[in-house]
């Protein structure tokens, strides 16, 4: 609900999390959809630190990622390059634009993708539970998913979700607080990468983000060999579906480029916040369209919303209906948050 407290998750975020300093630039980016109330006890924490933040609100980006080029303005490009840490709180969102790789490129800005998290959702991701252990449960999973590369695994849900893929290589991480420059997102899912070539299956969709988020009516399927092959049901989703992977892939749908595991114990699946949902326990956020690493990739692509995700890697259960299962030492990690 907007407009509730949004105090000790700000305070969580900016004093513990980012570790802001007297004397930082601090830039928020809000858009015309952002719940202010959020941004606002963001900017208190980081004045109350001695820091010199700014808040500044646009229309709200039509696209996420390179595909927002065009409106994002020479002045919030500017700012963003000048400042030592950005709270990005727009949705669709700018990481992945050429101005957000320019300010990653200069090796000074700490980043943190807020997207459409209210003021409710800063309190749930960071004020409400203990992050050490958050981040213990993170470490373990994301050392697993690394650890086994090269994997066969499969992901299935209730909905009728069944797909297969080679475990690809990990090439992101995330860090407990967060003083190196660099892109950040909330703890509280893990994210494991295929070799897009290898899935196969068909993927039953709870929720989606094509040109903005919403959980589905109509179930929407999408059937995958090696690249989406076809959009299935859907109802009055599938036309935005289709313009959103057409945009993505470069004229055609793409393939499957990453799958994610929610397990943030204070996170609420609401369908209205889409970056706090895909944190709920079991919850997956599946990337489509091109992959990043090649020409014209980067991040403008759709997400499909899975929920209770059961996940096998080379026929051991690791999740089974959302809850972690498996091995021991995620297991433990697991049970200390109540999702294991």
């Amino acid at each position: 609900m907007r407009g509730l407290s949004a105090s000790l998750g700000a305070d969580v975020l900016a004093r513990d999390h980012f570790m802001v300093k007297g004397g930082e630039q601090v830039l928020l980016t809000a858009d015309t959809s952002s719940d202010l109330a959020a941004a606002e006890a963001i900017l208190s924490v980081c004045r109350a630190l001695g820091a010199d933040p700014v808040l500044t609100v646009i229309p709200q980006l039509p696209f996420q990622g390179k595909l927002a080029d065009p409106y994002i303005s020479d002045v919030v490009s500017r700012a963003a390059l000048e400042s030592d840490v950005w709270f990005d709180m727009t949705f669709p969102y700018m990481a992945g634009s050429d101005m957000h790789d320019a300010v990653m490129k200069q090796g000074k800005c700490r980043y943190m993708l807020l997207g459409d998290v209210d003021a409710t959702g800063l309190d749930n991701l960071l004020g409400r539970t203990d992050l050490d252990a958050v981040f213990a449960l993170q470490q373990a999973f994301d050392q697993l998913i690394t650890s086994r590369e090269g994997a066969d695994c499969r992901v299935t849900n209730p909905a009728g979700t069944d797909v297969t893929f080679t475990l690809g290589k990990t090439v992101t991480k995330k860090s407990r607080r967060t003083s190196a420059p660099g892109a950040y997102t909330p703890l509280g899912s893990g994210i494991f990468y295929p070799v897009p070539e290898t899935v196969k299956g068909k993927i039953v969709l709870d929720g989606v983000f094509h040109e903005f988020y919403t959980l589905l009516d109509t179930p929407m399927t999408l059937i995958v060999d090696g690249k989406i092959q076809q959009i299935a049901d859907g109802g009055g989703q599938t036309m935005a579906m289709d313009r959103a992977l057409r945009r993505a892939g470069g004229g055609e749908y793409g393939q499957v480029i990453h799958f994610t595991y929610g397990f943030h114990p204070t996170a609420r699946f609401s369908g209205t916040s889409f970056i706090e949902d895909i944190r709920s326990c079991g919850s997956n956020a599946i990337g489509l369209g091109k992959p990043w690493w090649e020409p014209g990739g980067g991040e403008n692509h759709p997400d499909a919303v899975v929920t209770n995700q059961s996940l096998w890697i080379d026929g051991e259960m690791i999740v089974g209906d959302g809850r972690i299962v498996g091995p021991q030492d995620v297991l433990v990690a697991a049970d200390a948050l109540g999702c294991g």
